[in-house]
């Protein structure tokens, strides 16, 4: 896959105390200036007891190694502070309640510890980041509650799984289904660890960062286990997604934001039920999103941006549609200029629409010569017409050539003529291709900036798209292979 890119970077900003400086002019002014340093000290000492945080602590076994303090933002990471630990083990790294949420402590490329910035002095003893089961939390409530469910929690989900094994072969063995006290005694098991879990997230206080974070971390975290081995979960599970808001500043500072968007689609897709009905069920999903999401601008495009992508990475292309769709016509924000164009291609370009007409200026190739026979796609004359956009620097495509080269002869047996527009901006090199392919192959060296590329709001290569003898669009194939598939069944079948 060759796509446009557009990179953004998130830098928080810094302003440096020290770089304030006065100088007085006299006597008076000097005993002015010590009457406000006394009171802008006092002031300052405030604001660092109210507004000022750290994460302290003592890595005996990481002397003199750079520890940095990262927090989250949306789908991107960014810098808080960082510093060198100490010979004796020491350091200190402050945050402000801007970074309210969770953050993670970094070592080198170790894996991340993560910290939970919930306004609250925080201290951790121990030999190493990387050395888990030597690290204590001896300061910060907040962390000491994260610390504790993250190692009772994975030992309850064992437990459940091991009791819901047994569970099914009591109910099913011949050997064991006769016996129901065991099976009475297996399902009170199963239900005291619930209200065990239950019980520990019930007594957090209501306005603790972990009385949010606990449950919706484990709703994110189950989603495998779910539709492994807990299917009679899932439409609660569903559910409790589609209640989520994408605006709330809790889960844009989680660290959960990008995970949470990927698991409730994998859990649509991966739920059981035949595509068709994955497919409703993943408009619903879009529909309950949308509730927050329109009435925030930037979130909604970074999150509008990334769904679509996932969805078309996953080749869900009926939810890519109905999402571009629903953000054009049903919210008034303004998004991005590039996400704009590529979600309008399938407003502009949605099945059953009229292509636009493509123009051959000068000549094009066909069995590896140039010609000059037909002028526009009107020309060809024949009952399809798969267009297909590539260019030689998108590995997918290449790839697909000696198949599509294989099939040209089989495809215009049945009236289906292929014309390869290419993206390539060196002439060589696009001739080198185009006098290897049997069907029409053209190219006007503007890339991105193709009259034809931008009629048709190509933003990623390959793109292929079905047309009739109108020019109506029939299928926007995802691969060559489904082209095929289309040719085997409505056409080759179709006439037997």
């Amino acid at each position: 896959m060759y796509q446009k890119l557009n990179t953004t970077s998130l830098q928080p900003p810094f302003i440096n105390p020290h770089s304030l400086t006065v100088t007085p002019k006299s006597d008076l002014d000097l005993a002015k200036m010590n009457i406000l340093f006394l009171l802008l000290s006092s002031i300052i000492c405030t604001f660092s007891t109210a507004y000022c945080q750290s994460i302290r602590g003592n890595l005996y076994g990481q002397t003199d190694q750079i520890i940095k303090l990262e927090g989250f933002h949306g789908l991107q990471i960014y810098p808080i502070s960082n510093t060198t630990i100490d010979k004796n083990g020491y350091f200190s790294l402050p945050y402000t309640p801007s970074h309210y949420g969770v953050g993670f402590l970094q070592i080198g490329r170790e894996k991340p510890f993560l910290v939970i910035l919930s306004g609250e002095d925080v201290e951790i003893t121990g030999e190493a980041l990387s050395l888990i089961e030597s690290i204590n939390i001896t300061k910060g409530q907040e962390n000491k509650w994260f610390e504790q469910y993250a190692k009772e929690h994975p030992k309850r989900e064992q437990a459940l799984h091991a009791w819901n094994f047994l569970e099914k072969i009591y109910a099913s063995d011949p050997l064991f289904s006769n016996h129901h006290t065991p099976a009475q005694q297996i399902q009170i098991e199963k239900q005291r660890i619930k209200n065990e879990d239950a019980a520990f997230l019930n007594a957090l206080p209501k306005d603790s960062y972990m009385k949010w974070f606990l449950p919706t971390r484990k709703l994110v975290s189950n989603v495998s286990t779910i539709a492994q081995y807990r299917a009679e979960e899932i439409p609660a599970t569903i559910s409790a997604f589609r209640s989520m808001d994408y605006t709330d500043e809790r889960l844009y500072k989680s660290g959960l934001f990008k995970e949470a968007i990927e698991n409730h689609f994998w859990l649509l897709e991966n739920c059981g039920k035949p595509i068709d009905s994955a497919f409703i069920e993943m408009q619903t999903s879009i529909d309950s999103m949308m509730v927050h999401l329109i009435h925030h601008e930037k979130i909604l495009n970074e999150v509008t941006n990334y769904l679509f992508d996932l969805l078309e990475r996953h080749s869900l292309f009926q939810a890519s549609e109905y999402l571009a769709l629903k953000v054009l016509n049903e919210t008034s924000c303004t998004l991005d200029s590039d996400l704009a164009k590529q979600l309008e291609s399938y407003r502009a370009m949605k099945k059953g629409n009229v292509a636009p007409e493509i123009h051959f200026e000068n000549h094009y190739y066909w069995n590896g010569s140039k010609q000059t026979a037909f002028n526009n796609l009107e020309s060809l004359k024949k009952p399809y017409t798969v267009i297909i956009f590539g260019t030689s620097n998108c590995p997918k495509c290449t790839e697909d050539l000696p198949l599509l080269r294989q099939l040209h002869q089989k495809w215009r047996k049945w009236g289906v003529e292929i014309v390869y527009i290419s993206l390539d901006t060196d002439k060589s090199t696009f001739e080198k291709t185009a006098t290897s392919n049997p069907f029409l192959t053209y190219c006007d060296y503007k890339k991105w900036d193709s009259p034809i590329v931008k009629n048709y709001f190509v933003f990623g290569t390959p793109t292929i798209f079905l047309l009739n003898a109108q020019r109506e669009i029939l299928l926007r194939p995802h691969s060559i292979k489904q082209m095929d598939a289309w040719v085997d069944w409505f056409l080759i079948q179709g006439n037997k």
